[in-house]
């Protein structure tokens, strides 16, 4: 007989590690709190144009990349809608501070080339730090999904593994400036000066280096693929149907999980693909060691973020084939959530494609880093409910994003039909996350043991999977989901089904 799981949450985490089970013979049910599966794979509908929520930029999807790979096994790689970025230009830089815009080029030699041409006495530096990077990421197996005997070997690696990212670029880059610039991406995961492992610079810093690529039509699509292989293969993902408690046994198991509408499931092994924080609340108080729920509760998360999702007037604004990166000053590339300082201190700004993508966008998306102490003020405890002034500060803060918009696009209003805005309650709300955190737990290298969350836990068939667990994103998240399935298949069972695979 098919050994069964419950997965709890449909986000990007537990459909990866569904779609594994289920390909490799369990019997498994995703249970998703929202009508919508996808966590921040999940697009919604505006002024009748579909935008995403999360996942806006990808990376590994390149020839022989991890997550291609992860995806061929898997047998969705074929049915993937994605466009590349262009080549001369994967992202394009703005700082405020002096007005000037940096763009930079695809792969080792792009990336060293573009940013000499602005600092050309640090070009031998340039290529010392991007070798630097890439031998960190080498080492990880994982990551290059190699065979190991443990999951990302942090404590095996050399003293820089661990390094402050901004220290690690201070080894190799003199000036100041340059190094802020090599700091940009910052926002896709949390950065913070002198916490940040450098590991988590060099892995992010990769991935975009050797090519980034954008879902078309909504990243749900792909969402919808991995749901599919799990159904295909007898599973079941059920959306809008919360799990409000976990029912934990004397003997340390788990004996079902209960949801909203009143049904029970039962099961061999239970993956929580949630916050860990959020699932706590789930389950009795003692199922779990007090020191253990206390020592995740005391784990920092990162930022959160204000988005906007823009409806542009027709054949009005060009598609830009890159994402575009504010920075107000220099020196603020390390303190993006710096609540001392006037926000926004930086944003993503992008254009995502359509079918049949023309010269024009119909639609742009902003993301700007922001604390969840900003908006603290106006949690009433309920999505339905904020408090007073609550709209007025969400127009406020809408306001300065475009008018800084129209620095480096001018007449960009004037190209705008309709807007719509998200603070982090939003994010809290609708994904579940702690403080509405858009990249899970914050990694401080000062004390990296507290933020590496083992996917097994003190209870014997709960496991975890998620951005919480060692690394977040559109990368991260897949290679923890193959380190949870590995803790039911056995160590290395996965790497080497996906090394098996030949790409069609």
């Amino acid at each position: 007989m098919k050994q069964s799981v419950v997965i709890i949450g449909a986000g990007l985490g537990g459909l990866f590690t569904g779609a594994i089970l289920a390909k490799e013979g369990f019997q498994v049910t995703v249970l998703e709190k929202n009508a919508t599966i996808g966590g921040g794979l999940q697009s919604f509908r505006r002024f009748g144009e579909t935008f995403d929520t999360g996942m806006h930029v990808i990376g590994g999807m390149q020839k022989g990349g991890n997550i291609r790979r992860i995806c061929n096994y898997l047998g969705v790689l074929g049915k993937m809608q994605i466009l590349d970025v262009d080549d001369d230009c994967t992202d394009r830089l703005y700082f405020a501070e002096d007005h000037t815009f940096y763009t930079i080029s695809k792969g080792k030699e792009g990336f060293i080339r573009s940013l000499a041409a602005y600092f050309p006495e640090e070009e031998e530096h340039l290529r010392q730090y991007v070798e630097a990077v890439f031998s960190i990421t080498e080492k990880v197996d994982l990551f290059n999904l190699r065979p190991s005997e443990g999951y990302l070997n942090l404590f095996n690696n050399s003293e820089t593994f661990l390094t402050a990212a901004d220290e690690f670029i201070a080894q190799y880059v003199q000036n100041q400036r340059l190094r802020s610039v090599l700091a940009y991406m910052n926002p896709l995961y949390g950065g913070r000066a002198h916490q940040t492992p450098a590991y988590i610079h060099a892995i992010i810093s990769t991935l975009y280096i050797n090519g980034a690529s954008r879902f078309i039509d909504g990243s749900h699509h792909f969402a919808d693929l991995l749901a599919t292989v799990i159904r295909e293969n007898g599973g079941q993902v059920i959306p809008n149907d919360a799990v409000e408690w976990i029912e934990v046994n004397d003997s340390k198991l788990v004996e079902y999980v209960r949801t909203v509408s009143g049904k029970t499931y039962r099961a061999d092994y239970y993956i929580s693909a949630i916050h860990p924080c959020t699932m706590f609340r789930l389950m009795d108080e003692k199922a779990l060691p007090k020191a253990y729920r206390n020592r995740l509760d005391s784990i920092p998360n990162a930022y959160s973020a204000f988005s906007l999702y823009i409806k542009l007037k027709e054949n009005t604004f060009p598609y830009i084939n890159h994402s575009e990166y504010y920075m107000t000053h220099y020196a603020d590339i390390w303190q993006i959530d710096n609540t001392d300082k006037p926000w926004p201190l930086g944003f993503l700004f992008m254009t995502p494609p359509v079918s049949q993508q023309g010269a024009y966008s119909r639609k742009a998306l902003v993301t700007a880093p922001m604390p969840f102490e900003m908006v603290r003020r106006y949690d009433a405890g309920s999505s339905k409910k904020r408090g007073p002034g609550y709209e007025q500060w969400k127009q406020e803060h809408t306001e300065r994003l475009l008018t800084m918009i129209e620095e480096i696009h001018p007449g960009f209003r004037h190209c705008i039909e309709a807007v719509n805005s998200a603070s982090p309650l939003t994010i809290r709300d609708f994904y579940g996350v702690k403080d509405g955190s858009i990249s899970g737990f914050s990694k401080d290298c000062r004390n990296i043991a507290l933020s590496q969350v083992p996917v097994v836990t003190k209870i014997k068939n709960l496991l975890l999977t998620g951005q919480n667990n060692n690394l977040h994103g559109f990368c991260g998240v897949p290679l923890t989901a193959i380190n949870t399935c590995e803790a039911l298949l056995g160590n290395n069972y996965i790497i080497h089904k996906i090394n098996e695979c030949k790409e069609e």
